[in-house]
């Protein structure tokens, strides 16, 4: 997400001296600048924003800033009245408009949208509890197995990557209107089939960047599904390839140890963290992004907590949850699976609704 920032007209300056000519005139004080009420608020540190967290293991989302603050959070205790829940909610972003968070229920084999505001839950795909069999018994189309990382596009569009189906699906209405991959055909020879696919990042010129399992493949779609480009990436498990400025696309290696890697469009590696023990060494990172300071914050899933790396130093500068210790309390996590990143401020519309709590 790119963010501009507004200010205050330098033409004032010039317009102090406009009648200065042979007869001094007492000049009014300039005006002061007005606050800019859409003004993004970024704090020094390693966080610039927040953090939106999937808690897959706890079964929550988490919005926490930089001092490790939950900010929003679902479900809270009165959701679980209302009988909203969540089951192993593996990823979650903000929605076009920032007004709700999709999140895929990778165990659950479904899809939901969550009303920041209202904590409303509306299901957008899939059978709840019902998980699509292998090959040719694996049900109608609207079954799902293992769905990852659902995004939902500027145009209303629902995409996700139905991993053991094999497939990328673009829904709307609660159908199909496209796929990539033929369903159930689980080999590498897009566009026409697909292996294991565990990712499908929307790109800004509307197509998709995919990463297939097995041979740790990743394809470049357009936005009519035409394959531009697929190759291997240097790493053993390819989890949600995430484009970079200047062509380059980081990665997680979602083994142990993991790592996260900056590769260019022919798979070489320009950047890599991934220490083989110790303190900083990763346990199955899903998910790598980039934060507008240049950091790299990181999903480390089975170490129970989410770390920013500086990758000049090559080292952890900041983390929510404890080294391999899960648990619900303050700053501690359960296997998160997912993020985004949220800029702050103090009007940045419809950012203020994250931190309402209904």
């Amino acid at each position: 997400m790119r963010l501009l920032f507004r200010s205050f007209p330098v033409f004032l300056a010039a317009v102090a001296f406009a009648g200065c000519g042979g007869t001094h005139h007492a000049q009014p004080p300039a005006p002061k600048p007005r606050p800019n009420p859409n003004r993004v608020i970024t704090p020094r540190g390693p966080l610039p924003g927040a953090l939106l967290i999937a808690d897959r293991g706890n079964d929550r989302i988490l919005l926490v800033d930089t001092h490790r603050r939950v900010l929003w959070s679902f479900p809270t205790a009165r959701d679980r009245a209302l009988g909203r829940r969540l089951v192993f909610d593996d990823d979650t972003f903000v929605e076009p408009g920032g007004k709700a968070l999709v999140t895929n229920e990778e165990d659950h084999g479904d899809i939901l949208s969550i009303d920041i505001k209202t904590h409303r839950v509306t299901r957008l795909f899939g059978v709840p509890g019902i998980q699509a069999g292998p090959g040719a018994s694996a049900g109608p189309p609207n079954r799902l197995n293992w769905p990852d990382d659902a995004y939902v596009l500027p145009d209303g569009t629902l995409t996700v990557a139905d991993a053991y189906r094999c497939r990328i699906l673009f829904i709307r209405n609660h159908r199909v209107v496209r796929q990539i991959g033929r369903t159930d055909a689980c080999v590498h020879d897009p566009p026409r089939a697909l292996g294991a696919v565990n990712g499908d990042t929307p790109l800004p010129d509307g197509g998709v960047l995919v990463s297939e399992i097995n041979g740790s493949w990743i394809d470049f779609f357009s936005r009519t599904g035409r394959l531009l480009r697929s190759f291997q990436a240097p790493v053993s498990y390819p989890s949600d390839p995430q484009p970079l400025a200047r062509g380059r696309i980081l990665l997680a290696d979602y083994a142990r140890p993991g790592a996260a890697v900056i590769i260019d469009r022919h798979g070489r590696v320009l950047w890599r963290y991934g220490p083989a023990s110790g303190w900083g060494e990763l346990d199955h990172p899903s998910l790598a992004i980039e934060l507008p300071n240049g950091n790299i914050a990181i999903n480390d899933d089975y170490n129970d907590r989410v770390v920013i790396v500086d990758p000049r130093k090559r080292r952890i500068v900041w983390q929510y949850g404890h080294l391999a210790q899960p648990g619900r309390g303050a700053n501690q996590l359960n296997t998160p699976d997912g993020m985004d990143y949220i800029p702050l401020g103090p009007h940045e519309k419809p950012l203020w609704q994250l931190v309402h709590h209904p």
